[in-house]
């Protein structure tokens, strides 16, 4: 295609000789488990996001895992307890809800945001409510006053799924001060998945936090459960982040103010050249970068949703959705218990991702623009 949606191998080919040399540092420093690399790494998601600790694991899923089971450890939660989410999101975000033993309350979705609609929340939380997983989805914040005063009256934590939103800030407090997502809530979940802003090249997630004894828990929690060499104090997991993939992200996370503002331009050029009445575009904000778009979701009739898709494809500009099966609907949760949810439902029929990572540039968005201006479907 003309205009892939994603090519991995573009998005890296700039960081080629960088990231050899970093992979022969840690090759040759014998060093393979934890040690410097991630230790730095850690200390840079820290200074980045301003938040207290940082602990490397070996993926998103396993981030939101991990904090979630730490909860359990530390007794702020129990089996059967229940945890908010937005129902439109990626099926990780519930995945570490169920995993743990802990019931998933989806919650629908504001529809010019495609992020939780903070207004329902107070509708949904019970006696057995723990925690709200606000979910950043597409790259944009999902946090308000009216998110934080909820958790506030009803003693809830504030988790936050940032897998695609690492850069991201906010004008509304977070609970410790800092306006950057990772930093916002109680504690957050980043994944460095390949296809991510700034990616690793292969699995890599964090956690970020400002609590000591969660940091503490999920630290030991994520290496066998032992706090020491051969002292296991809980039944935990192998989920320790690589140090070649730590030395990968070292690579390229000083360069994500850069790529998050490349997206940013992109979208704007798309916003300008895409004049249909029949698409809906993606919100655009001037005031804070509280975007930083991870994909550019548009959204078109349902019913001529694939003729769309297969008329780009001719033209030789490649789509995706995220999501067309929203977890709710998926098989494995068949049997979930939930109430109405028609915005997400409606949505994930409607929603198709353009291209907006580092394998176009600002003028190709805006070319694919008047393509899309131009398309019978």
């Amino acid at each position: 295609m003309r205009y892939p949606f994603l090519d991995l191998a573009t998005v890296n080919e700039p960081y080629l000789d960088d990231l050899a040399a970093a992979a022969e540092r840690v090759i040759r420093s014998g060093r393979y488990i934890g040690g410097p690399e991630v230790e730095a790494l850690e200390a840079d998601l820290c200074a980045m996001t301003g938040t207290t600790y940082a602990i490397g694991v070996s993926n998103g899923l396993d981030a939101l895992r991990l904090i979630l089971r730490a909860y359990k450890e530390m007794g702020v939660m129990k089996d059967g307890d229940e945890v908010i989410y937005p129902a439109n999101t990626y099926i990780a975000s519930v995945l570490a809800i169920t995993d743990n033993g802990l019931t998933p309350v989806p919650v629908d979705i504001d529809e010019r945001t495609m992020n939780l609609d903070t207004s329902l929340l107070e509708s949904v939380v019970t006696d057995r409510t723990r925690a709200i997983m606000t979910v950043h989805l597409y790259g944009r914040v999902a946090w308000d006053e009216r998110l934080v005063e909820t958790a506030r009256r009803h003693g809830l934590k504030i988790i936050e799924d940032c897998a695609q939103a690492l850069g991201a800030r906010t004008l509304a407090d977070g609970l410790h001060g800092s306006h950057h997502a990772g930093a916002l809530g109680d504690a957050a979940a980043i994944s460095f998945y390949p296809t991510k802003n700034i990616g690793a090249l292969g699995d890599a997630g964090a956690v970020l936090t400002h609590d000591e004894e969660l940091a503490r828990t999920v630290r030991a929690l994520a290496n066998y459960g032992a706090d020491r060499r051969y002292h296991n104090i809980y039944c935990g997991l192998n989920c320790r982040l690589d140090p070649i993939q730590a030395a990968m992200l070292r690579v390229k996370l000083p360069h994500i103010a850069d790529e998050n503002a490349d997206r940013f331009a992109r979208a704007l050029a798309y916003g300008r050249a895409i004049d249909r009445q029949d698409i809906i575009l993606p919100v655009m904000s001037r005031e804070v970068n509280d975007h930083v778009w991870h994909q550019y979701v548009i959204r078109v009739p349902a019913t001529k949703r694939e003729s769309f898709m297969s008329r780009l494809a001719e033209q030789g500009i490649g789509t995706d959705i995220h999501y067309a099966v929203p977890p709710h609907r998926q098989p494995c949760y068949s049997s979930m218990p939930h109430g109405p949810l028609p915005v997400t439902d409606r949505l994930a029929g409607e929603i198709v991702s353009l291209p907006i990572g580092h394998g176009i540039s600002v003028a190709d968005a805006a070319e694919i623009g008047c393509v899309i201006n131009s398309l019978e479907f």
